[in-house]
């Protein structure tokens, strides 16, 4: 079994979020010895964000060499996914969203051709067959509340991509609830 494990949390220290990405991880390994995880903790690896030499080079079909050394990452990331058979990903909500960390990643994985396709019926997603985990924080925002654009941001686009086996692990409103949060994120992790 290939596990992706993405943080993204800028809390090194302290972070739920990424508490609890270890913990599932730490279930899916003692369930498969074979296990081999490929780690990224995003909010320290200064992902470059889209610019126009990298849109050039997603489009060109023959990028030129400055283009070829922006996609080469694009590239590596989009390869290590492929690879995964589940994805677990820490994503606290910061200010209604993901953490622009996140975000980068996702938008230098999000590639017409290699894990989406258009097609006359619409977009098709290349990256099928996965069980993605999404461990969502938060101090006050309330998952699945009218101001949290994270588990619906997230589910959107990792369907687009073909991801639709997705499993929430809300650790929301930890300011207000965190006792309950926990215990209910901890069924749902002795259950992977």
């Amino acid at each position: 079994m290939n596990i992706l494990k993405i943080n993204s949390s800028g809390n090194k220290a302290a972070s739920i979020s990424r508490q609890y990405v270890d913990k599932i991880v730490a279930q899916l390994e003692a369930k498969n010895s074979d296990a081999t995880v490929v780690e990224h903790d995003l909010a320290y690896e200064n992902l470059p964000y889209v610019n126009e030499t990298m849109i050039g080079g997603f489009y060109n079909p023959e990028p030129t060499a400055e283009q070829k050394e922006v996609l080469a990452l694009s590239d590596h990331l989009v390869e290590e996914l492929l690879a995964a058979d589940t994805v677990v990903i820490g994503a606290p909500i910061y200010n209604f969203g993901i953490p622009a960390s996140l975000k980068a990643y996702i938008d230098l994985v999000s590639r017409a051709g290699k894990t989406f396709r258009f097609t006359e019926q619409g977009p098709v997603g290349l990256v099928p067959n996965k069980k993605v985990y999404v461990v969502i924080a938060s101090g006050g925002t309330p998952v699945g509340s009218p101001y949290d654009f994270v588990s619906s941001y997230l589910k959107t686009v990792l369907g687009f991509l073909g991801m639709i086996d997705v499993e929430i692990v809300s650790l929301d409103q930890m300011q207000m609830v965190a006792e309950e949060k926990k215990q209910a994120a901890d069924a749902l992790v002795a259950a992977v």
